[in-house]
């Protein structure tokens, strides 16, 4: 008869790679991911983090969570990409190159001041870069698309993630019309 333990993996190590599969993974989507109880991943990811194995950041409301060995330069930006709508700015930028804000906008169905919002995350992230053209029309574009790229594909947003995003962009837009 062989030890159950033996076969399964452990809850550390079952969190650790997680968040090596996930880099950027907030608290909440762990917990709903690796299915274990709050405390139980609490008690483990504090484990983690004190040996080093996991390294934690507060980025834009949230603490992310990250392999130790995650590029430090990329973190702030991978956070963002986990964010439905900054995701989809940037793929739309990738995908259409130099852009004035009011077709993102319009292309996207999200309000203005919350394309704002993400594009000034997003520039200082160094994903995206705002330029004045004549007579001060701005575009936007997406500064390295080739690492833009390469970190979209560490990104599987959770349905509940997802969900909360279009929420919050559902809420902006009526915001918008009544306003």
């Amino acid at each position: 008869m062989s030890n159950s333990m033996s076969e399964t993996a452990s809850p550390q190590s079952t969190i650790r790679n997680y968040v090596s599969e996930n880099p950027g993974i907030h608290f909440n989507e762990l917990v709903r991911s690796v299915d274990m109880a709050t405390g139980q991943v609490q008690y483990h990811m504090y484990s983690l983090i004190e040996r080093g194995e996991i390294d934690d950041a507060s980025l834009y409301g949230k603490t992310h969570y990250y392999p130790a060995d995650y590029p430090e330069e990329d973190r702030g930006a991978v956070a963002l990409l986990r964010r439905e709508t900054a995701r989809e700015i940037v793929v739309y930028l990738v995908e259409n190159g130099n852009t004035r804000p009011s077709e993102i906008s319009d292309s996207l169905g999200i309000a203005r001041s919350t394309l704002e919002w993400h594009l000034g995350r997003l520039e200082e992230q160094e994903l995206v870069e705002k330029s004045h053209g004549d007579r001060g029309r701005v575009t936007v574009s997406a500064v390295d698309e080739e690492r833009t790229v390469e970190m979209l594909s560490d990104i599987s947003p959770s349905l509940p993630d997802r969900l909360v995003d279009r929420f919050v962009t559902m809420v902006d837009r009526m915001l918008e019309e009544t306003g």
